[in-house]
Protein backbone atom coordinates (compact mmCIF):
# COMPACT_ATOMS: atom_id res chain seq x y z
CA UNK A 1 0.00 0.00 0.00
CA UNK A 2 1.06 3.44 -0.95
CA UNK A 3 0.09 7.05 -0.15
CA UNK A 4 0.84 10.13 -2.41
CA UNK A 5 0.64 13.58 -1.29
CA UNK A 6 -0.50 16.01 -4.37
CA UNK A 7 -0.30 19.75 -4.90
CA UNK A 8 -2.30 21.55 -7.08
CA UNK A 9 -2.38 24.97 -8.90
CA UNK A 10 -5.30 26.19 -10.81
CA UNK A 11 -8.97 26.99 -11.45
CA UNK A 12 -10.72 23.70 -9.67
CA UNK A 13 -10.37 22.92 -5.93
CA UNK A 14 -8.60 19.80 -5.43
CA UNK A 15 -12.03 17.59 -5.11
CA UNK A 16 -13.62 18.11 -8.20
CA UNK A 17 -11.48 15.44 -10.16
CA UNK A 18 -12.47 16.61 -13.98
CA UNK A 19 -10.84 14.54 -16.78
CA UNK A 20 -8.00 17.05 -16.36
CA UNK A 21 -7.25 17.75 -13.48
CA UNK A 22 -3.51 16.00 -13.08
CA UNK A 23 -2.30 18.87 -15.50
CA UNK A 24 -2.78 20.86 -12.45
CA UNK A 25 -0.19 19.14 -10.03
CA UNK A 26 2.99 20.96 -9.05
CA UNK A 27 4.07 18.53 -6.55
CA UNK A 28 3.69 14.47 -6.16
CA UNK A 29 5.48 13.06 -3.15
CA UNK A 30 5.05 9.40 -2.15
CA UNK A 31 5.21 7.94 1.07
CA UNK A 32 4.29 3.93 2.53
CA UNK A 33 2.57 4.87 5.72
CA UNK A 34 -0.60 6.46 5.99
CA UNK A 35 0.97 8.00 9.43
CA UNK A 36 4.23 9.60 7.27
CA UNK A 37 1.71 10.79 4.58
CA UNK A 38 -0.59 12.78 6.58
CA UNK A 39 2.08 14.07 8.75
CA UNK A 40 3.84 15.48 5.26
CA UNK A 41 0.24 16.32 4.68
CA UNK A 42 -0.56 18.49 7.77
CA UNK A 43 3.10 20.28 7.76
CA UNK A 44 2.28 21.77 3.82
CA UNK A 45 -1.45 22.34 5.19
CA UNK A 46 0.27 24.51 7.96
CA UNK A 47 2.48 26.40 5.54
CA UNK A 48 -0.12 27.35 3.23
CA UNK A 49 -2.49 28.90 5.91
CA UNK A 50 0.26 31.25 6.56
CA UNK A 51 -0.11 32.11 2.96
CA UNK A 52 -3.25 32.14 1.95
CA UNK A 53 -6.30 34.47 2.79
CA UNK A 54 -9.00 31.94 2.80
CA UNK A 55 -9.64 28.19 3.15
CA UNK A 56 -11.79 25.53 3.07
CA UNK A 57 -11.23 21.12 3.95
CA UNK A 58 -13.23 17.93 2.99
CA UNK A 59 -13.22 15.25 5.27
CA UNK A 60 -11.67 13.08 2.76
CA UNK A 61 -7.77 14.88 2.98
CA UNK A 62 -8.34 17.65 0.82
CA UNK A 63 -8.08 21.14 1.35
CA UNK A 64 -8.35 24.42 -1.08
CA UNK A 65 -6.56 27.93 -0.55
CA UNK A 66 -7.12 30.85 -2.22
CA UNK A 67 -6.09 35.13 -1.94
CA UNK A 68 -9.57 36.77 -3.58
CA UNK A 69 -7.07 38.33 -5.89
CA UNK A 70 -4.96 36.03 -7.16
CA UNK A 71 -7.32 35.39 -10.31
CA UNK A 72 -6.27 34.30 -14.25
CA UNK A 73 -8.55 35.93 -17.15
CA UNK A 74 -10.42 34.13 -19.30
CA UNK A 75 -10.68 35.28 -22.86
CA UNK A 76 -12.99 32.42 -23.86
CA UNK A 77 -15.54 33.45 -20.84
CA UNK A 78 -14.54 37.16 -20.34
CA UNK A 79 -14.11 36.81 -16.90
CA UNK A 80 -11.93 36.64 -14.14
CA UNK A 81 -11.23 32.89 -12.54
CA UNK A 82 -9.98 31.80 -9.14
CA UNK A 83 -7.15 29.93 -8.69
CA UNK A 84 -6.38 28.01 -5.98
CA UNK A 85 -3.69 26.04 -4.26
CA UNK A 86 -4.89 22.35 -3.58
CA UNK A 87 -3.52 19.71 -1.27
CA UNK A 88 -4.93 16.11 -1.39
CA UNK A 89 -4.12 12.75 -0.12
CA UNK A 90 -4.34 9.65 -2.31
CA UNK A 91 -4.08 6.08 -1.62
CA UNK A 92 -2.60 3.77 -4.19
CA UNK A 93 -3.78 6.71 -6.26
CA UNK A 94 -7.24 6.93 -5.79
CA UNK A 95 -8.99 9.08 -4.16
CA UNK A 96 -9.36 8.29 -0.37
CA UNK A 97 -12.83 6.98 1.54
CA UNK A 98 -14.25 8.58 4.60
CA UNK A 99 -17.04 7.11 6.39
CA UNK A 100 -17.33 4.57 3.50
CA UNK A 101 -18.45 7.58 1.12
CA UNK A 102 -17.17 8.34 -1.91
CA UNK A 103 -18.05 12.32 -3.19
CA UNK A 104 -17.00 12.98 -6.39
CA UNK A 105 -17.67 16.47 -6.65
CA UNK A 106 -18.29 17.13 -10.33
CA UNK A 107 -21.85 18.93 -10.16
CA UNK A 108 -22.44 21.98 -7.97
CA UNK A 109 -25.88 22.26 -5.75
CA UNK A 110 -27.66 23.79 -8.59
CA UNK A 111 -26.51 20.70 -11.09
CA UNK A 112 -23.89 22.81 -13.29
CA UNK A 113 -20.33 21.78 -13.54
CA UNK A 114 -18.02 24.38 -11.51
CA UNK A 115 -15.83 24.96 -13.94
CA UNK A 116 -15.11 27.80 -16.81
CA UNK A 117 -18.23 28.21 -19.46
CA UNK A 118 -15.76 27.48 -22.08
CA UNK A 119 -15.98 24.05 -21.35
CA UNK A 120 -20.01 24.50 -21.09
Amino acid sequence: MSYQVIEMYGENEPWWFFSDWEEDIVSRQEFQTFEEANNYLHKIIMGLTNDYEQMTFKPDFMAAFWNEDEVRFCEECDDDLQLYRGILMLENGERMVVDGKEQNEKISISREAKCCKRFS
